[in-house]
């Protein structure tokens, strides 16, 4: 059973959720970090690591010696009793384990208020009707893996309970308690019952070199999954990493600082209760086999072939990174390819820095609340839709998106964009609650369906944006069903002509669209010129297009311009955009004066809010 803590050791292991979790619980911060204990501050979490978290090193006067000898059990020193293959630990302390156990357990079973030090130093122990180690009831316990030293931890593919209400344990190493796993040894933990590594409380791992297969979920801790380093690898028939206590607003989050993970799994890759935040490490995950494993039928996102931790469960979903209130990343390398959405919150997700790589045969990012964008490196490689919530703001950071759908959607709601099923485009009403902020950064996309979708209102005050968007008339590579305010930035957009739009006349910054009579072959460069030669576009489309929308602090009212299509630029290409250089013409195709926030130039008219244009159409 939990044991209520000192105050002291309360304080130690206080763990707070803030910023972005305020908005969902209206938590306090803890504050002050307790003599001895080095914090990880991780963002929205802030995770205390203690001396016994940290230190890996023991005294050998201090330890009592386990030697598993096949059948048997043998101890040097105090705090343990053996019964058969059975040892239990029933003091705090330090307890060395070395040799094989054939068929027994480690049981830790304490009323102490001090932590017990398992040191793994070179074990290899089976149990084929429990869990191989069982931490009962202790303070903490601390799996030390020894340097240089490969233990082994396996399990049979069927318990025998003697509590049969609780089911428990049902993991290969299962604790009642606080689990520590530290040292630089290594650890291989083959669970073919259920689960890999589990804590009904806090599980913290800060080093070693960790291998676990399971048939359920691979590492699982009900309040907290912590990582401050270590290199793991999980291979899960379930989830990869899984935080559960969905009772307790503070508790139920992953937080990853540090360390290489590997994930594969069945379902979801990392999955918390409330929050994830990913503040550095290297991790890679494979989500219900990857993005080439969603459906091909009208639900993305769906696999096939994927194990579930229950069989018929439609609610077990693939996805690669999902939190239950905030998905919070501040730096690391992230690489996922997923089934279903890579980065998935019922919440807010929050990017402010890291690489992160995305591939998805769902959405990219989605967040049912809000999707913010402040930093970092992100490339969506593969997904249905890239960036997908009912408020996108992007304040910063470099943004690469392919996508067989949106680029960027705004709509509301639980993944709302298969509200009407997939493939193919879904019906929103507007909404004053939906709205696409772009503040800064650099964004690139690549989009079949519109390249910037927002089923409300679009406000652009910086950054650059470059959209290759739909080849189809029935999208466009800019579609809003309110009103699109550009006051700052750089956009251009290329894609076909039918539901074509441009940034509306509440704008004070000037653009042009162009159209074309025919459909002009992708890679064919439009150039728009000033009268005295001023470089105003050079851009050469990734796909064919027939409609061009630019809007340029360069564009000056009163000010006429030609714009020509083919030719070639001597200058510097970076997606598609050419600065710098000689631009040698091609054919002039039409002229242009700026007589109003929003121009047009060849056979285009101006659109209406949603794409239904009363003209613009080919001629």
């Amino acid at each position: 059973m939990k044991k209520i803590l000192a105050p002291a050791v309360v304080v130690l292991l206080a763990i707070a959720l803030v910023f972005s979790l305020f908005t969902f619980f209206g938590m306090n911060n803890a504050s002050g970090t307790p003599p001895g204990t080095t914090p990880g501050e991780v963002g929205t979490i802030s995770v205390a690591y203690d001396r016994d978290d940290l230190d890996a090193g023991w005294s050998d006067s201090e330890v009592s010696s386990i030697a598993l000898k096949g059948n048997a059990i043998t101890m040097e020193g105090s705090g343990a009793t053996v019964e058969g293959t059975i040892i239990t630990i029933t003091s705090a302390g330090t307890y060395s384990i070395s040799g094989t156990l054939d068929d027994g357990q480690i049981i830790v079973d304490t009323d102490d208020k001090e932590t017990v030090k398992l040191v793994l130093n070179g074990a290899a122990i089976s149990c084929s009707t429990s869990a191989p180690i069982s931490v009962i009831n202790a303070e903490k316990t601390v799996i030390t893996l020894a340097d240089g030293t490969e233990n082994t931890v396996t399990d049979g593919s069927v318990y025998i309970f003697e509590d049969t209400e609780s089911n428990e344990p049902n993991a290969a190493i299962f604790s009642k308690d606080d689990l520590t796993i530290n040292g630089a040894g290594s650890l291989t933990v083959n669970a073919h019952y259920n689960n890999g590594i589990q804590s009904k409380d806090d599980l913290r791992i800060t080093g070693g070199k960790i291998i676990v297969t399971a048939v359920n979920d691979g590492i699982k801790g009900k309040d907290a999954v912590a990582i401050r380093d270590g290199i793991i690898t999980i291979e899960a028939g379930g989830d990869g990493i899984q935080s559960t206590n969905d009772e307790d607003a503070e508790k139920g989050y992953v937080a990853i600082e540090g360390g290489t993970i590997t994930i594969t799994a069945g379902t979801d890759g990392i999955q918390a209760e409330t929050g994830v935040l990913i503040s550095g490490g290297t991790i890679a995950i494979s989500s219900g086999g990857g993005s080439t494993n969603s459906s091909s039928g009208t639900t993305p996102g769906r696999w096939e072939g994927g194990t579930t931790a229950d069989e018929g469960d439609t609610s077990s979903s693939a996805k690669g990174i999902k939190a239950g209130v905030a998905v919070t990343i501040t730096g690391g390398t992230i690489t996922v390819d997923s089934s279903d959405d890579a980065v998935h919150s019922n919440g807010s997700i929050t990017i402010s820095g890291g690489t992160i790589v995305l591939a998805s045969g769902d959405d990219g990012m989605h967040a049912d609340a809000s999707l913010e964008i402040n930093g970092g490196d992100l490339r969506i490689t593969k997904c249905y839709e890239g960036l997908e919530s009912a408020v996108i703001t992007i304040n910063g950071g470099t943004i690469r998106i392919v996508a067989r759908d949106d680029g960027i959607n705004v709509a509301g709601g639980n993944d709302g964009s298969s509200t009407n099923g997939r493939p193919g485009q879904n019906t929103f009403e507007a909404s004053g609650t939906y709205h696409l902020y772009i503040n800064g950064g650099y964004v690139v996309i690549d989009a079949t369906g519109d390249g910037l979708d927002s089923n409300g209102s679009i406000d652009m005050t910086g950054g650059r944006v470059i959209v290759n968007g739909p080849t189809n008339s029935g999208n466009g590579a800019l579609d809003y069903n309110g009103a699109f305010k550009m006051t700052g930035g750089f956009l251009v957009a290329a894609g076909s002509a039918g539901m074509a739009q441009a940034p509306d006349t509440s704008s004070t910054r000037y653009s042009v669209m162009v159209t074309y009579s025919s459909v002009q072959a992708a890679g064919t460069m439009v150039h728009i010129e000033s009268a005295d030669g001023e470089d105003i576009l050079t851009f050469a489309p990734a796909k064919a297009y027939q409609s061009v929308v630019v809007c340029s602090p360069d564009l000056k009212e009163g000010s006429t311009y030609g714009v020509y299509s083919g030719g070639s630029s001597t200058g510097t290409v970076a997606d598609g955009l050419y600065a710098g250089g000689t631009y040698t013409a091609g054919t002039q195709v039409t002229g242009v004066t700026i007589s109003g926030i929003v121009s047009y130039a060849g056979s285009s008219r101006a659109a209406q809010p949603g794409g239904r244009s009363p003209g613009g159409m080919p001629q």
